[in-house]
């Protein structure tokens, strides 16, 4: 019975990164026997058990092969006669099929550390196209590290595209490899690594509708919507690393892909039809709420909130009560820097000043600043309350609004 450290701990040590979560595989060993030391099994589908002490997770040595399609379909076998470098050569990647073992030797039957230090993602057998999963766990790679793909692993990806088997995985696990993707350096990358194995336009066909759209004249015409989504999402990434306010740059324009064509290249009313589409397109892939409810509102509000120097006291609460801003304040921010990204998102525009975030935040100031509690005891009740309430806010806002001519 060995035991090695494996996969994305041995790859993350090398490159230098904090170490999150470690895998272990037991080669040589079998249930009983793991059982009898006091691991707790786990696993489902394969021998999995949890380590008595750290419960961290530890995994007899397996071999697997596709029984059906999709990235279930596939048999798994273990035995005390699988060996370290089979258990590997199940994996995807060559940077995540590396081990270590009680020494802090380094095990590397495919090189995968020379790929590491090229940053190759690099398939490690032909068997790479049976799991559909794995076109986006290459795209989540290349978005978390910056790697580039080698050019016979695209190859495959397309493949894969090609079969059809894409359209069997779980709306669940495609959500979860896109938000791992936007917590990433370089989230841009995942869609662009979809779009360059046709994949895009099969999972998320939503935002691969927007390339080729054209942005209205004012804008530089050979960025399309697409191109401009890209842009937007870069600069979000600059501005935080909050992956609802990536998200939100990423579905802000979503309403442009349908765009009736006569109507081009104006995009009239496309936020609230954006807006509508993000909840279709949250609800597929069921996507949490917080996503849900942030994207929708920058796609139904950005361009209220670029223009929002020029708004009226009135319009002013009108949007802050929209935005729902005197309740949740944070998810405003969030909004703020959605609305930022949108705004710097755009050729020679990418460190430009955006004064229409801290007036903004000023407004919100400046209505919150009205002491409520005065109202309770004024005799007014129910509608009327709120209606006093509102009055004087815009009595606030009046004098913000004279500051800012």
């Amino acid at each position: 019975m060995k035991i090695y450290k494996v996969g994305g701990a041995v790859r993350d040590k090398l490159l230098g990164i904090p170490v999150k979560d470690t895998d272990w595989v037991v080669v040589g060993s079998n249930p009983e026997e793991m059982e009898r030391n006091g691991y707790r099994p786990v696993g489902k589908d394969f021998p999995v058990f949890l380590h008595p002490e750290t419960q961290e997770e530890y995994a007899l040595a397996r071999t697997e092969r596709k029984s059906g399609k999709g990235y279930k379909g596939f048999v798994f076998h273990t035995s005390e006669e699988i060996t370290l470098e089979e258990d590997l050569a199940r994996r995807d990647l060559t940077i995540n099929a590396m081990a270590e073992d009680d020494q802090g030797n380094l095990i590397d039957p495919f090189n995968g550390a020379s790929d590491l230090k090229e940053k190759i993602l690099r398939h490690i057998s032909p068997a790479f196209i049976e799991d559909p999963l794995r076109v986006l766990r290459v795209a989540r790679f290349a978005a978390r590290f910056g790697f580039r793909i080698a050019p016979e692993t695209m190859n495959l990806m397309k493949g894969i595209t090609e079969t059809g088997e894409l359209e069997t995985l779980a709306p669940e696990r495609i959500w979860n490899e896109m938000e791992l993707a936007l917590a990433g350096s370089y989230p841009t990358r995942f869609i662009l690594t979809l779009r360059a194995c046709e994949a895009l336009k099969v999972l998320l066909p939503e935002i691969e509708c927007l390339f080729g759209i054209p942005q209205p004249p004012k804008y530089h015409p050979e960025i399309d919507t697409g191109l401009h989504t890209i842009m937007v999402l870069n600069q979000a990434c600059r501005l935080t690393e909050d992956t609802q306010v990536r998200f939100a740059a990423l579905m802000h324009d979503l309403g442009k892909g349908t765009t009736p064509k006569t109507d081009l290249p104006s995009h009239h009313g496309h936020e609230a039809r954006g807006a509508k589409l993000i909840e279709k397109f949250c609800k597929r892939l069921k996507i949490p709420n917080q996503y849900r409810e942030l994207a929708s509102l920058v796609a139904r509000y950005h361009l209220d909130c670029h223009r929002i120097l020029q708004a009226r006291p009135e319009t002013l609460l009108k949007k802050l009560d929209a935005l729902d801003a005197f309740r949740r304040p944070e998810r405003f921010e969030q909004f703020l820097l959605a609305c930022m990204a949108d705004a710097r998102g755009r050729t020679g525009k990418e460190d430009s000043d955006y004064p229409q975030a801290d007036f903004f935040r000023k407004a919100l100031a400046v209505a919150n600043s009205v002491d409520t509690s005065m109202f309770a005891d004024s005799g007014l009740n129910g509608k009327a309350i709120g209606e006093a309430i509102s009055e004087a806010r815009i009595t606030a806002l009046k004098g913000l609004a004279a500051e800012n001519l």
